[in-house]
Parts: structure tokens; C-alpha cells; sequence
């Protein structure tokens, strides 16, 4: 039976980006973002819930998020989960969903940026790949969303990432 795993979030960073780099050399940033969802109870009271998650970026990617994006800052991430495990010191077994980030979005404008008025505008960062193992190895799996680029977007919103396309400040859309 096929499978499909594929999370889109939006919310804000609850932390500066994280970024650090592998045996191998892989640049992997690690980022924590929050999502509020308000509701109403039975009895009419409005309540507020927060959701904190953990995502993980990798290479050109990684680098690009950890010098635009700040704690507070809100961003869209679409990417996959992946569940790492290991044994903690008493030897117990631990684990810990996170996603592994694909593509993200910059919302809002740039902070200082003079373009008062934009709220929801941004730019696209789309991954040549990310590790599809454990957060200590190298190597990449191609991205199943097609080539990055399309013609449909315009170069403004479209930027392409990974080991063999570099990403200038002039590319960055804010």
C-alpha cells in the first residue's frame, strides 16, 4: 500500500535558528516553531493552545534559514516527518518526531525594510534534498516535488537550494 507523509506549518520561530555541522560536513540547522490555534468550549469560553515543534534543515537550506530567520520570525515549512531514536545514558529507549524540512517561506517583511504594508508577502526556498537518515549522515535524497524553478514562478519567488547552487543576499526576495 503507498504512502504519503507531507506536513505544511505555519507559525513563528521560538528560538534562533541552530546551526551546526556533521562528521561528514553536512550543514544541518535545527529549528523550534510554534503554532497557536484558538477554539471556543462548550460553555462559550475562547481558549488558546500552542503546539511547539521541532524541524531540522539541511545544507544550502540550512544556511540560507539560519542567516534570514530569527526568533519570532514567522515562516512556512513544508517537509516530512521523521522519528529519531537512540538510548538515553541509563540505557533506556527515547524517541523524538521532527520535521524534516523541504521547502519554507519566508511571510512578513523584512524588519527595517521600509515596505510597511507587506504582511503576507515572501519568498520560496526549495531543497535539492535532505538526508533521508539519521541526522548524523551524509548524502542527499532527491526532492519528489519536481525540479525547482519552475516556469510558473517567477524568479523573485522562486530560489533553488542544495550543494551545487549558491543562494546570493540579492536573491532573497525581502
Amino acid at each position: 500500500m503507498p504512502s504519503f507523509n507531507q506536513v505544511i506549518l505555519i507559525g513563528n520561530l521560538t528560538r534562533d535558528v541552530e546551526l551546526r555541522h556533521t562528521p561528514s560536513n553536512q550543514t544541518v540547522a535545527n529549528i523550534g516553531m510554534a503554532m497557536n490555534r484558538q477554539y471556543q468550549t462548550k460553555d462559550g469560553e475562547r481558549r488558546e493552545e500552542v503546539t511547539f515543534v521541532d524541524c531540522e534543515a539541511w545544507g544550502r537550506q540550512a544556511e540560507v534559514m539560519a542567516q534570514y530567520l530569527s526568533k519570532g520570525r514567522p515562516v512556512m515549512i513544508q517537509g516530512r516527518l521523521k522519528l529519531d531514536t537512540w538510548q538515553d545514558k541509563e540505557g533506556g529507549n527515547r524517541s523524538k518526531l521532527k520535521v524534516v524540512v523541504e521547502n519554507f517561506q519566508f511571510l512578513g517583511s523584512r524588519e527595517g525594510g521600509g515596505n510597511a504594508g507587506a504582511s503576507g508577502g515572501g519568498g520560496k526556498y526549495q531543497s535539492a534534498g535532505a538526508p533521508s537518515g539519521s541526522s548524523d549522515q551524509g548524502g542527499g535524497s532527491p526532492n519528489a516535488g519536481g525540479p525547482s524553478g519552475s516556469p510558473s514562478e517567477s524568479p523573485s519567488e522562486s530560489h533553488s537550494g542544495g550543494s551545487h547552487q549558491a543562494v546570493d543576499d540579492s536573491d532573497i526576495p525581502f
